[in-house]
């Protein structure tokens, strides 16, 4: 079984990740979008609250699933028995970053049976990011059109 984990702090999920998960679906038999608990962050939003967004947001992609997890996305990943991390790309700063996260874990898992895979994000989601969200949600902008509809609070 093919299953891939999508991680990450979703706070909260955009229209990017969107666009990251429904373009794998066919590639994977599962994708658990898995919330990352990253001890450096405040959130705006809960975990419950984020993985509520996300239930509801893939209510319709019965191969899709929520978790949460602390410590390290490869050991998360070996306790699911999962072999890919699926990663979004929007620009080449997030290339040169998941580049060396994606090859810290492939030296990490010494048998190399956890494999990256990156898309592209969509031309026109590219832009969008959690923390510009996050900014135009704090400053009362309207910030609905970079969001799927379960976040639009």
């Amino acid at each position: 079984m093919r299953i891939a984990v999508f991680p990450g702090s979703f706070d909260p999920i955009t229209l990017g990740h969107f666009d990251i998960v429904e373009r794998a679906v066919p590639l994977f038999d599962k994708i658990i979008i898995a919330i990352g608990q990253n001890s450096q962050k405040n959130y705006m939003f809960s975990l419950e609250q984020r993985k509520e967004f996300i239930r509801n947001t893939f209510k319709d992609f019965p191969n899709v699933e929520v978790d949460n997890f602390e410590g390290l996305t490869i050991d998360y990943c070996r306790s699911k028995n999962v072999n890919f991390i699926l990663r979004g790309l929007r620009n080449p700063a997030d290339f040169e970053f998941e580049k060396a996260i994606a090859q810290t874990n492939r030296t990490l898992t010494q048998d190399n049976k956890i494999e990256t895979i990156f898309l592209l994000t969509s031309s026109g989601k590219s832009f969008i990011s959690s923390s510009i969200v996050r900014e135009i949600i704090t400053f009362k902008g309207d910030y609905e059109l970079l969001v799927p509809q379960a976040v639009r609070v």
